[in-house]
């Protein structure tokens, strides 16, 4: 893709060369067009665009290159001076035998030839500066360029890192649900296992993108819910409150599973009453989940509850969201809340 796109951005820049030099050959004619001297107009402009052209192309092809990027500006300028002085003698060289060989040109007092010299020195410096601007731009942008693309590397590698986190963190937690209904509910906890294979087909196939489908994404948040439903008595309440989704709205995967393991860690007891709740609301630009549980301690062995998923969140957020989402977490009572809210970038809407 990246050699494809270099390779559009050469072709641009060659048909931009062709543009530029095309035009400044042809305006002599349009300068002088109706004038018994055209002809004479445009061959001697056409040679101070060939020494134009020369001069420019040999500083923007090879010596900038050669010795400004390798901090030899000493020789750089030295060689620029000798072709300049080289180019002005054949400039004078030519246009004084076009002017002694056109019959219909007159030709004027000549200033004194220290002027000409002064004139076209100085002329001739502007396309060596041109083309060192040209190329130290080209370089910026290269630079810039490789860049922009190890720091997108890096976020990507970093955001792969923490996607790939998420999912021994939740088949870990999953599978205390399923140690804990062995002995209670073998049937139950065979019912899990299968359920908790679906839920890895998604993590391990369809969840290795960048984006998924928010339909397939509240799709595996309610698989989960209904896995962790299964281990849970009369005493605990859950209540869901989803969207139906119509668009094709893309998020990166597992962006919400955290916030509802989360939940479900805290706020399921064993004597006691509870109710867990989850709400989505999406509009046009934006997507929240709201979570609210009861807040029961764990016990210190309990390693469930070490806060890895929702670190992990943060981070991804950071990294995926900057500066473009909010999230909250208070307690209120006996009762842990949570808020996120996304702004949803444009490339999102498909």
């Amino acid at each position: 893709m990246n050699k494809f796109r270099l390779l559009q951005n050469k072709k641009l820049v060659y048909f931009l060369h062709f543009v530029v030099w095309g035009v400044l050959f042809i305006s002599p004619y349009l300068f002088s067009y109706g004038q018994e001297e055209l002809s004479f107009v445009a061959r001697r402009s056409w040679v101070s665009l060939l020494i134009y052209a020369f001069l420019f192309y040999i500083n923007y092809l090879w010596l900038i290159k050669k010795f400004i990027f390798n901090n030899k500006i000493l020789i750089f300028i030295t060689i620029n001076v000798i072709v300049i002085a080289l180019l002005v003698i054949l400039k004078h060289e030519l246009i004084f035998k076009l002017l002694t060989e056109d019959p219909h040109f007159r030709r004027p007092s000549r200033p004194s030839r220290s002027f000409f010299i002064y004139f076209d020195s100085i002329s001739m410096i502007i396309p060596m500066v041109f083309a060192l601007a040209f190329r130290i731009s080209e370089r910026w942008v290269k630079t810039e360029s490789e860049k922009n693309e190890v720091e997108n590397y890096k976020l990507q590698a970093e955001l792969q890192h923490l996607k790939y986190q998420i999912q021994p963190h939740f088949f870990f937690n999953s599978l205390n649900n399923i140690y804990s209904l062995v002995d209670i509910s073998p049937e139950k906890a065979k019912e899990t296992i299968h359920s908790l294979s679906k839920l890895m087909r998604y993590l391990l196939y369809e969840s290795n993108t960048e984006t998924v489908r928010l339909e397939k994404e509240i799709e595996f948040l309610n698989k989960y819910i209904e896995l962790m439903k299964l281990r849970l008595t009369e005493k605990t309440q859950v209540k869901v409150n989803f969207p139906k989704i119509s668009s094709s709205i893309q998020i990166p995967p597992l962006l919400f599973i955290s916030i509802i393991e989360n939940a479900f860690k805290h706020g399921v007891s064993a004597t006691q009453t509870s109710v867990i709740e989850f709400s989505m609301k999406l509009w046009e630009d934006r997507i929240s989940l709201f979570s609210k549980n009861h807040n029961f301690q764990k016990s210190i062995t309990d390693k469930s509850g070490s806060g890895i998923g929702i670190q992990n969140l943060k981070k991804r957020l950071d990294l995926l969201y900057p500066n473009q989402y909010e999230y909250s977490s208070e307690i209120c009572g006996n009762e842990f809340i949570v808020n996120l809210e996304i702004k949803l970038k444009t490339n999102e809407f498909q």
